[in-house]
């Protein structure tokens, strides 16, 4: 799907933060935008699980599976943080796979998330509100299960699942996988692998490479099982999403956006 252009002053912003050190086992970033105008937005898959503040409730936003569209309303402005891939479970004491898409924090920690929701309501300041979230994670502790975590990272750059290896068999993995991920190991190969294609995007939209170069190199069968793979995850053409990618490289404010989002990402120093 094209995203429409808009003028400067109706551009939508997306930052990333580095988490802190003592979080960084659990937390992937931090991040905020602005939304800029008034749209459903499309959230594509990558298996991790964001705490989301929407300036009137906190959800925990999860997907593993298919795109998720969220309607979002004009300059309408979001702070979150993601737990990594894995880690999601262990925070949120609670199995990945029970979860819907979208859940309001309040359900899975009651009143411990509406108070984080009225210190969030309370600042307008998005480092505060971003404390704020890490300080509630920080608070609920939780360990991930390490064998899950390195086999997440296997799969970060295997072309197959069976080169991931963590000390546990097949069916416990799988197991473990679903848990703490929501989805099994052969799932979640497949959306990595669409997520490092979607990191391929800017070369594709310079030409400095093909699809079926990029298809090869990162393990497909061929291209169409790239295109097969991309409508699945995404909804969208392989062609579609390389014309998305130029059409941000000329938009006002700078070439890089949110992979996981439609969201343009602003300049480093902007905010």
């Amino acid at each position: 799907m094209g995203i429409p252009l808009r003028p400067v002053a109706a551009r939508s912003v997306y930052r990333e933060v580095a988490p802190p050190p003592a979080l960084a086992d659990v937390l992937a970033c931090g991040w905020h935008g602005q939304t800029g105008w008034a749209r459903p937005l499309r959230v594509l898959p990558d298996g991790c699980a964001d705490l989301v503040w929407d300036g009137a409730a906190l959800t925990v936003v999860v997907t593993v599976g298919a795109p998720l569209r969220l309607w979002v309303p004009a300059s309408s402005s979001r702070v979150g943080v993601r737990l990594r891939c894995g880690a999601a479970a262990a925070v949120l004491r609670t199995a990945i796979s029970e979860l819907p898409a979208v859940t309001p924090l309040s359900d899975l920690w009651g009143a411990e998330a509406r108070r984080a929701e009225e210190m969030l309501a309370a600042s307008e300041d998005l480092r505060v509100q971003r404390g704020v979230l890490e300080g509630l994670v920080a608070r609920r502790g939780g360990t991930p299960d390490r064998r899950v975590l390195a086999a997440v990272r296997a799969l970060g750059t295997a072309t197959r699942t069976s080169e991931v290896a963590v000390g546990v068999s097949e069916r416990a993995l799988r197991r473990h996988f679903v848990h703490a991920v929501g989805a099994g190991p052969k799932q979640l190969h497949r959306v990595r692998r669409f997520q490092r294609f979607l990191r391929r995007l800017d070369a594709l939209a310079e030409r400095r490479t093909s699809l079926a170069r990029v298809a090869a190199d990162l393990g497909y069968a061929d291209q169409s099982h790239l295109g097969r793979e991309c409508r699945r995850l995404s909804g969208s053409s392989p062609a579609a999403l390389v014309r998305v990618a130029e059409k941000f490289q000329t938009a006002p404010g700078g070439r890089r956006h949110d992979r996981r989002h439609d969201l343009p990402r602003h300049d480093p120093g902007a905010l």
